[in-house]
């Protein structure tokens, strides 16, 4: 389950995450998410797994504890195994999914995944300059 910060706390959502023989399959569907701003009414938002166990924090990051971008091999962003495609809002609603080699369900269980205000933008280091965690959850077994 995903839940938004205080600040955005109509955020809902639940990811989920199967492992299968070509790697693990991520779908995210979020609903409440900010709407606007984005080019000709489009809003992307970063998505990724951090390396963090809990989704809480202070008050100038609630979700702090979530720490860095899930990244056992040391690479450079967007090439951590953390680093998932962003989510595009649409009327606050994003549906999304994807297959990643990049980790099992195993190694993930007990970190966060996180939704950020704006794009990843693939490039900036360390984290793809995406803003502010609007949102959290913490991947647990089913």
């Amino acid at each position: 389950m995903i839940s938004g910060s205080a600040a955005y706390s109509d955020i809902r959502g639940v990811v989920t995450f199967r492992q299968t023989p070509q790697g693990v399959i991520v779908n995210a569907e979020v609903t409440g998410l900010p709407v606007g701003e984005g080019e000709c009414g489009g809003r992307f938002f970063g998505f990724h797994i951090h390396e963090g166990g809990a989704c809480t924090g202070n008050e100038s990051d609630p979700f702090a504890n979530t720490q860095t971008h899930y990244d056992p091999q040391g690479c450079t962003h967007p090439f951590h195994a953390g680093d998932l495609p962003p989510l595009l809002g649409a009327s606050g609603r994003a549906l999304s999914m994807c297959l990643t080699d990049r980790f099992t369900v195993s190694d993930i269980v007990g970190k966060t995944v996180v939704i950020h205000s704006g794009p990843d933008d693939f490039t900036t280091q360390p984290a793809g300059n995406s803003g502010i965690k609007i949102a959290c959850g913490v991947i647990r077994m089913q």
